[in-house]
């Protein structure tokens, strides 16, 4: 499942950058939220989120995670902007992290209700541009009445320009969570 949503992710993000854009084999974790910052980098460590609600047969969150890099390799080849920090960010990059972000979890959700044989839709998405530990406040404070694990997915993509990591946290509810695993069963 992971494989099929980053294969996903890959071909669109080479269609996005009108490149070829080939990825390592994406790392999947099962964390609790007190293992995220970690993964992050650190609770100071700027990356930008931009969140959706999942509802349908699964509930609950996805955050995807761009680090600094992503970022920068994003705003250079899609608006020919060289940014220095997240500081420099403006509307039209905010709304292009958007964009991207529901292109790829568009990938990974298609790829997961395919496989499970479920219909799950994703809002519109929510950004944020800020510390680890602060993005990853609004999930944590949302998981009181969630759950504690969350799916930890970490891929890099290799063009002929660079190398960029993502994040990808899915974070069903508990009920949801169930289901995604005793669908996996049935396979």
């Amino acid at each position: 499942m992971v494989n099929i949503g980053a294969g996903n992710a890959a071909t669109s993000l080479a269609l996005i950058l009108s490149d070829r854009v080939e990825m390592t084999v994406p790392e999947l974790k099962i964390l609790d939220l007190q293992q995220m910052t970690g993964e992050l980098g650190g609770p100071e460590s700027p990356v930008a989120g931009v969140l959706f609600k999942m509802e349908g047969d699964l509930e609950g969150m996805i955050m995807f995670i761009l680090e600094k890099k992503f970022c920068h390799t994003l705003t250079g080849l899609l608006l020919d902007k060289h940014i220095e920090s997240f500081e420099d960010l403006d509307d039209m990059d905010l709304s292009m992290f958007r964009e991207v972000g529901n292109i790829i979890v568009g990938g990974y959700v298609n790829a997961l209700a395919s496989m499970l044989n479920m219909v799950i839709k994703i809002s519109h998405p929510d950004i944020a541009v800020d510390m680890a530990g602060a993005i990853l406040s609004y999930p944590v404070h949302y998981f009181g009445t969630m759950g504690d694990n969350v799916l930890f997915v970490r891929e890099d993509f290799l063009s002929e320009h660079s190398s960029i990591t993502s994040h990808l946290l899915i974070m069903p509810q508990p009920e949801s969570f169930d289901k995604i695993f005793y669908r996996l069963e049935e396979l």
